[in-house]
Order: structure tokens, then sequence, then C-alpha cells
């Protein structure tokens, strides 16, 4: 049985006020190409399907495009909501669209959401465990204290074993302990939520939502097989994949990596301003990529996120780094005497901040401004 494993669409985003509707789209339609070179037979989508509870219509009309897709090639769909989500609005008219072979669970009532299905090696249980809050899940548990979601997971998993002698996955959306986040997740490392990978044991196949970049955990039946897109500048230069699972027989599980490529990759762009503001340049860098561009020059550049966007459509920001900001050390503001005149004080204050004496241009606007203020000749 091949699967098809998915997780943080995250449909409807936004990067930098970019909406990024039709990167997902773009994408979206590369994994269904894909899907008909390697002919899956379930697709797996663990959790975070919309970046908000409340996601905007074309997100909701890519995902229900989406779900037509696979029906019309005959995949099943197993769909969790993840934190991002409304479990509840996720699984709205669930029970109507199970005849067209997609499932997707409805919020944790104190069993596993499970699916059994069969290939050539017999059964397997595809079981769903959709994102809950802590709070949500104590009530389920009365005799146990759950003081932490590794409790949480703990109860939920020792009360509903896989069985041993057929094939179990697990479809969740946790934050599994040794697991790197990047910076578009919201996560708390080292707080309530983390969950340790022995609540896992005995599962053939985990497919981790929740976590951005791809990996395996030290288990190598645990895997977050990341976001389809790259939603943050961390992620820049990761390589993106569908992860194709092809279980054999029990205790054998074979993962095949497909590439993903964006529309738009997001990039970072180093240099000075007058090497880097120009139409050359964008051409070769590639203008159309989500860019954050670093600049080295000394003085800060008037305008210059304007004016790099007309060659840079996609720019997000604009840092820099030069001797002023490499300065880490706290500023001790310059005493005002009677023996500093205001020209004296700011240039003192000016030095502290840019790790560098004013040019002579500055010095003398900055005299022309103190003499309009004070008056007389300074």
């Amino acid at each position: 049985m091949k699967l098809l494993h998915l997780s943080d669409l995250h449909l409807g985003i936004r990067l930098c006020g970019y909406s990024m509707i039709d990167d997902q789209k773009f994408i979206l339609n590369h994994i269904l190409t894909l899907c008909d070179e390697e002919h899956p037979d379930a697709v797996l989508i663990a959790g975070d399907v919309y970046d908000r509870p409340f996601p905007p219509i074309e997100a909701i009309s890519l995902f229900g495009e989406f779900l037509s897709g696979l029906h019309a090639r005959g995949i099943e769909v197993f769909v969790i909501g993840g934190n991002h989500d409304s479990v509840e609005r996720l699984a709205f008219a669930s029970d109507l669209i199970e005849g067209a072979g997609v499932h997707i669970a409805p919020p944790y009532n104190g069993s596993l959401t499970r699916y059994t299905v069969k290939d050539a090696y017999g059964e397997v249980d595809i079981c769903l465990l959709p994102f809950s809050h802590l709070s949500e899940l104590r009530r389920f548990f009365p005799e146990q204290k759950l003081a932490t979601m590794q409790d949480a997971y703990a109860a939920i998993l020792a009360a509903e074993p896989p069985a041993t002698d057929r094939r179990t996955v697990l479809v969740c959306h946790p934050f599994v302990a040794g697991s790197m986040p990047s910076d578009s997740e919201d996560i708390f490392v080292g707080g309530l939520d983390v969950v340790g990978e022995d609540v896992f044991s005995g599962y053939d196949y985990v497919a981790l939502g929740h976590i951005h970049s791809p990996q395996v955990l030290k288990n190598p039946a645990l895997r977050y097989c990341g976001t389809p897109l790259a939603y943050s500048f961390s992620e820049c230069g990761q390589q993106k994949s569908a992860v194709f699972v092809t279980l054999e027989e029990k205790g054998k599980a074979v993962v095949t990596l497909k590439p993903l490529s964006p529309m738009r990759p997001i990039k970072e762009l180093r240099g000075a301003f007058s090497e880097v503001c120009n139409k050359d340049h964008a051409e070769a860098f590639g203008k159309d990529a989500y860019i954050r561009v670093t600049l080295t020059d000394e003085e800060d550049i008037p305008e210059a996120l304007a004016r790099l966007r007309a060659y840079y459509p996609y720019i997000c920001s604009i840092r820099y780094d030069n001797r002023r900001t490499r300065e880490t050390a706290a500023i001790t503001m310059p005493t005002a005497t009677k023996e500093k005149d205001p020209v004296a004080l700011f240039s003192e204050l000016y030095r502290l901040q840019n790790n560098a004496e004013m040019s002579e241009a500055q010095s003398a606007v900055l005299v022309d401004m103190v003499n309009e203020v004070f008056g007389g000749g300074v």
C-alpha cells in the first residue's frame, strides 16, 4: 500500500502581506501530477490544512479543488485538523463526503478515529488523532492527572494500542521532542506541549504534522513531511518534498521523496545598494522570488525598500549588516555639559550609535539645523 504523507498546507497564508494562494494552487497541482506518476492508494494530511480557524473563501475553494482532484484519481484521503484549524469546522459534513473516500476526523471524543483498509499484505489500520488543547483532553481521562501533552498522548495511545497482528498508521499533529522547529510555527520549546517518541512505539508509520522542516526522528517510523512550501526565511534553501510511504509486510515501510519546486522560491539577497538595485542583477538573481535583502552599506539608504521593489516586486523586508549593526553593546547616552555644544553632543551620540564618525556632508547639515533652531553661529 502506497501512502502520500502531507501536512501543514496552511492554505490562505500571507507572507509579508503577500497572498500565497497562487503559489499554493501551483504546488497542489504539482502534487496531483506526482500522484499521476506514483499512484498512491491514499493521502494522509496531518493537520493545519488552513492557516487560521476562519480561512478566506479562496483557501476553502482551493482545498475543495484539491480534494476533487484526488477523488477523480480514485485516491482515498484521510485528514486531521491542526492547531491552526478549527477542527469542528474542518469536519463539517464529513459524514456526507465519507462516500467519496474523503475521511475528515471529528474532534477527539475519547477514542481515535479509525479506518481499516486492505492490500496484498492484509489489513492496515489508519488512526486519526486531530489536534486538541490539553485542557480539552483532560475530561476524557478524569482518573488520570494530565499535566502535560506527554501525559495526554500517553493516555490516549495506551487506551487504544496498535494491533500486533497487522500494520497500523497514526496521523497526528504534536511537537515531538528532538524535532527542529523553524520560525513559522507556533512552538513553545521546552513547554508543556512536548511529546516524547516513546509514546508512539508499535506503529508501523507515524505521519506527523506541525513542524515545518522535513525531518525523521530517532525512531525512523516517525516522520515530519514538512510544509509543501517555505513559509519563513528560516526555511530558505530547504528542499521541500512529497513523502510517499510504501507499506509492505508488517514492520517494513519504504519512504520515497519526490522534490517539490515552488512557483516563487524564498531567497536571501545580500550586497551594497548600488550592486543589487539594478535590472541586470535582479534578472540574474530571480526577481520574482520572495526576497529578504541584507544591505551592507554603512549609511541607511533613503526609501530603500520602495526603490528595490521596482526591481524585486516580491521583496519582503530589508535589513543592514554593517559596523553599526554589528555593535551589540548597550549605548550609554553622552552626558550634556556646558563644554559640549549641541553639535558636539549629537556627534558623540552618532558615533556611539553607528560606530563611525559623521561625514563632512552630515556635519554640515547638522550645523545648519542647530543654527536654525538655536540661532547664532556654531
